[in-house]
């Protein structure tokens, strides 16, 4: 089992490449089997500017009023999981989309008593409903929004999302597709790209902005079950080939 977080960078202009989801279908078809967790931050933004809404982030998580929820889940729930399902089910892959309240799949409650607004932590995952479709022969597309004990909907950090996820599997392997081509050992020196790190060596690191999220997210897939983590540049089929077979970016261990 494979658990993908699909970054909103990596799913921009393909730049001529083809649809990376074509690299699944014939794993699929020899029996490997995926969940997927999309992100969507950069299509977020350009509904936000057209609708003239101020956004702003803090240590990596976007700020989240109400009205800027009000974006994000009609982003994320509608635009963004249709697209990724539909680029899916091209290539013939038996995509389904899920949100973080389908089937209680995300218990969460607000982040740090609501510091960051309607932006949501994890409480805990009840993976059920990921584990009946794919033993049912669906792939599982989860968007990264749920509703809190009193139904409220909050913003949930997709790879916080996918972290927690990939740890309630028990996943061979977390990939994250993001803007980069993985940790950085002295960030931000692109110079200092780490080949493997483990968690121990992560949680004794500093780092900033969208980072931050990243690797809390790494360390958690790991300390909850997950075998291992490969963060890599998701704008690179050739990265995202590699890392299904185990290769490239950085690989996280425990």
């Amino acid at each position: 089992m494979i658990v993908i977080k699909l970054g909103g960078h990596a799913m921009g202009e393909s730049g001529g490449q083809e649809n990376p989801f074509q690299l699944l279908a014939s794993r699929w078809e020899a029996g490997e089997r995926f969940a997927i967790i999309h992100g969507g931050g950069p299509m977020i933004d350009a509904e936000l500017k057209r609708k003239n809404i101020e956004s702003a982030f803090v240590n990596g998580y976007r700020v989240t009023t109400p009205e800027v929820m009000e974006v994000v889940e009609m982003v994320l729930t509608g635009t963004v999981l249709r697209s990724v399902v539909r680029s899916l089910t091209q290539v013939g892959l038996p995509a389904v989309g899920i949100t973080g309240s389908d089937g209680g799949l995300l218990s969460v409650r607000k982040k740090d008593g609501g510091a960051y607004g309607l932006v949501g932590e994890v409480v805990s995952v009840n993976p059920s409903i990921i584990e009946a479709l794919i033993g049912s022969g669906y792939l599982p597309v989860i968007s990264p929004t749920a509703n809190d004990s009193e139904g409220k909907a909050l913003n949930i950090n997709g790879d916080i999302a996918a972290g927690a996820i990939a740890g309630a599997l028990k996943a061979d392997q977390m990939i994250f597709m993001t803007d980069v081509p993985g940790i950085y050992g002295n960030w931000p020196d692109k110079n200092s790209l780490l080949n493997e790190v483990s968690v121990t060596q992560l949680r004794g690191m500093d780092f900033a902005d969208g980072m931050i999220p990243k690797v809390s997210a790494v360390i958690n897939a790991i300390s909850s079950g997950a075998r291992s983590a490969r963060i890599i540049d998701g704008k690179s089929n050739a990265a995202f080939a590699d890392a299904l077979v185990g290769k490239g970016g950085t690989w996280v261990k425990p």
